[in-house]
C-alpha cells in the first residue's frame, strides 16, 4: 500500500513558521525606525513633565501662587502674539526632542591606553612559545602587532582581562598536556592572579579561549534538595557545565543553581565514591551532607577514623545503624555490612529465579560511610590484626545489585594505604581543598580545565563521575552542629535536617537543643550498637557481642547460609567461608 503524502499545510509548517517569525521581526525593526522620532519626543515630554512636577513640589507653599500667576501670564502673552501658539509648540517639541535623546555614553571602539599595554605585554609573553624562525608570515614575532593574534577581548572595571580569544599557529603542539600547561600557567600569571580561569582549546580552529569564572557560592546551607530517590547532590558548579538547576534557599531568597548530582542504585555506573583532600578541606562536611541526604530513603553506617566526634550528632538517629570510632566496633560493623550484602544478593537471586520481585528488605538503600579508614589500617598493622578495609571487598564489588553504597573519604598522605578494592571500585571521585594539578589528575584521572586558587574555601574542589568531565565543585555548608566555631545559621540548618531520635535511644539522651544556646549537652552513653542482618539492636556495653567470621570471596551458598544461621544462634567462631557463587550470579544478571 503506497504511503499518502502529508498535506502541504502540515509538511511546510516549519518553513511557514520560520518565514512568519522573520517577517514579524522585520516589521518590528521597520516600525521602530519609523517611530523613533515620536518615541524620542514622547520620552522628552515625560522627562519635562517630571521636571515640572519636581519644581512645583520643591517650591514652598507660600510662593506657589506667585509661580502659577507667572506661568499664566506667560501663556496669555504667547496666545496674544502673532504665531505665538505655533512657535510655542515648535519650541516645546524641540525641547522634548533634546531631553528625550539617548544619553548613554558611546562605547569606545577599541581598548584604551592601559588595556592596549596589557594586550601588548601578553602578546610579547606569548611570542617565545608561538613564534617560528622559518614561518613566511609569522603571526607571533618580536615587535609584531597583537590585533590579529587577539580577535576578541573583554575587560572588567579594574582593567583586567575577563574574556580573551587567542589565535595561535597550526604547528603548535596543542595536543600535548605539557604544552597546554605552559601556556595556561603563563596566561593565568599575566592576566592577574587570585582568579579562576577556564581554558578551552579549539584544536580544529587553532584558537584558545580564556574566560574568568565567577566564584562559586560557598554559603549555601544544607537543606532538603529537590531530588528523586537514588540522587545525591555533591555540591554546586558552573551553569555552563550542567543542564539542570535546583531551587535552593540562599541569602533569604529562592534561586536556581546548577548542581553536581551523583546517581546511585542498581543501574548506576558509578555506585561508590572516593573523596580526597587535605586536613580541613571539607571531606567530613561532604560526608555529613551525603549522610543527611541518604537518611531520607535509606540506612547509614558511619565509620569515623578521625576520632574527633564529627558525626556525634547522628548517633541514635532513625536510620543510623551505627557510628563507630573504635577498632572493635569498626570490625564488627564492616563484617555485618559484608554479610548483609551477601544476604541481599542471595535473596534477590532467589527471587529472580522464582520470577518474583526482589524482597522489600533488599530494596532499602544501605550506605557505608568511612571517614579516614587508613587510621584503622595503621592500628591493625601495629596490633597484627586484620585490616578493616579487607571487609569492604564484598560491599564494593557486589554492592550495586544489593543497593549498598560505599563512600570513602581520606587525605592525600594516606592514599597509598587505601586497598586495591577501594581504588578500583570507587569510580566517582572528588578532590577538595588546595591541590596541585598533578594531584587532581592522579585522583580524578583527568586534569582540571581551570587554574587552582591561592585561597581555597572549605568544601571547594573538583568532581568527576566515572569518565565524565571534570566539574568545579562547592559542597553545601554542612558543619558539625556541635562545633561552636561554625556559623549559627548553618548549624541550625543541620539540626533541622537531622532525623528524630530512635525510640530506644530517646530514653538515655536529653532533648535536642537549638543552636543559640551554649552548645549541645553531651551525655555519657554507656551503650554500644550491635547490628544484625535483619534488624538493629542496642545492648548494654557490658554484654559481650557475638563475633562474626570474616568474609572469604570463594564461599558457596550452603556454607554462607550455615554461617548466617550460626551467627543468629550465637555460635562459636568458625572457619572463614567464601562468597557464595549465587551472589556472583546475581551481580552478573
Amino acid at each position: 500500500m503506497a504511503r499518502r503524502p502529508l498535506p502541504r499545510i502540515l509538511s511546510d509548517r516549519g518553513a511557514h513558521l520560520a518565514r512568519g517569525r522573520e517577517l514579524a521581526r522585520t516589521a518590528a525593526d521597520s516600525a521602530t525606525d519609523i517611530l523613533h522620532p515620536l518615541i524620542t519626543i514622547a520620552r522628552g515630554l515625560r522627562r519635562l513633565a517630571s521636571a515640572g512636577r519636581r519644581r512645583v513640589a520643591d517650591t514652598p507653599k507660600d510662593r506657589r501662587g506667585a509661580l502659577l500667576f507667572l506661568v499664566a501670564s506667560v501663556l496669555m502673552v504667547v496666545l496674544l502674539l502673532p504665531y505665538g501658539p505655533l512657535l510655542a509648540t515648535v519650541s516645546l517639541m524641540a525641547a522634548a526632542a533634546w531631553q528625550g535623546r539617548d544619553r548613554a555614553p558611546a562605547a569606545p571602539e577599541g581598548p584604551d591606553e592601559s588595556q592596549t599595554r596589557r594586550l601588548k605585554s601578553l602578546y610579547d609573553a606569548l611570542v617565545p612559545y608561538f613564534s617560528s624562525a622559518g614561518a613566511p608570515d609569522p603571526l607571533y614575532a618580536h615587535g609584531g602587532s597583537w590585533e590579529k593574534a587577539f580577535p576578541a577581548y573583554e575587560f572588567d572595571g579594574t582593567g583586567r582581562i575577563t574574556h580573551l580569544v587567542i589565535a595561535y599557529p597550526a604547528y603548535y603542539t596543542d595536543g600535548e598536556a605539557e604544552s597546554r600547561a605552559r601556556i595556561e600557567h603563563l596566561l593565568a600569571a599575566k592576566s592577574g592572579r587570585g582568579r579562576e580561569y577556564r581554558f578551552t582549546w579549539d584544536e580544529e580552529g587553532n584558537q584558545l579561549t580564556v574566560r574568568v569564572l565567577a566564584p562559586l557560592p560557598a554559603d549555601i546551607a544544607a537543606q532538603r534538595f529537590v531530588t528523586s530517590p537514588g540522587e545525591t547532590v555533591l555540591g554546586f558548579t558552573d551553569p555552563a557545565q550542567v543542564r539542570r538547576t535546583l531551587p535552593v534557599v540562599h541569602g533569604g531568597e529562592r534561586r536556581d543553581v546548577p548542581p553536581v548530582v551523583w546517581r546511585t542504585g542498581i543501574r548506576s555506573t558509578e555506585p561508590h565514591l572516593l573523596a580526597v583532600g587535605q586536613p580541613g578541606s571539607g571531606t567530613s562536611t561532604l560526608l555529613r551532607s551525603v549522610a543527611l541526604q541518604a537518611l531520607r530513603h535509606g540506612d547509614v553506617v558511619i565509620v569515623d577514623g578521625g576520632g574527633t566526634g564529627e558525626y556525634a550528632c547522628l548517633t541514635g538517629r532513625d536510620g543510623v545503624l551505627a557510628v563507630e570510632c573504635e577498632p572493635a566496633g569498626v570490625m564488627e560493623s564492616l563484617r555485618w555490612a559484608a554479610h548483609e550484602t551477601e544476604r541481599r544478593l542471595i535473596a534477590a537471586n532467589r527471587a529472580h529465579r522464582a520470577g518474583d520481585p526482589p524482597p522489600e528488605d533488599t530494596k532499602r538503600p544501605l550506605w557505608i560511610l568511612l571517614d579516614r579508614p587508613s587510621a584503622f589500617t595503621h592500628l591493625a598493622a601495629a596490633d597484627g590484626r586484620e585490616d578493616p578495609q579487607s571487609l569492604l571487598q564484598v560491599p564494593l564489588r557486589h554492592g550495586r545489585p544489593a543497593n549498598v553504597t560505599v563512600v570513602v573519604a581520606d587525605q592525600f598522605d594516606s592514599l597509598e594505604t587505601l586497598s586495591d578494592a577501594v581504588r578500583q571500585h570507587t569510580r566517582a571521585r572528588v578532590v577538595l581543598g588546595p591541590a596541585t594539578p598533578e594531584q587532581v589528575t592522579a585522583v580524578l584521572g583527568a586534569p582540571p580545565h581551570t587554574t587552582p586558587l591561592d585561597d581555597v574555601p572549605a568544601g571547594r574542589g573538583y568532581a568527576r563521575l566515572g569518565t565524565g568531565p571534570v566539574h568545579r565543585l562547592q559542597v553545601p555548608a554542612t558543619p558539625n552542629p556541635y562545633d561552636d566555631t561554625a556559623g549559627a545559621g548553618h548549624r541550625q540548618a543541620v539540626l533541622d535536617l537531622l532525623p528524630a531520635r530512635s525510640a530506644q535511644d530517646g530514653a538515655r539522651t536529653e532533648p535536642e537543643r537549638t543552636v543559640p544556646e551554649t552548645g549541645p549537652v553531651r551525655g555519657t552513653p554507656a551503650d554500644t550498637v550491635f547490628m544484625d542482618k535483619h534488624s538493629t539492636e542496642k545492648e548494654p556495653a557490658e554484654k559481650k557481642p557475638v563475633e562474626k567470621e570474616p568474609v572469604d570471596p570463594a564461599a558457596t551458598d550452603e556454607t554462607v547460609a550455615e554461617a548466617h544461621a550460626a551467627h543468629s544462634a550465637d555460635a562459636d567462631k568458625a572457619a572463614p567461608e567464601p562468597v557464595p557463587m549465587e551472589a556472583a550470579a546475581a551481580e552478573s544478571s
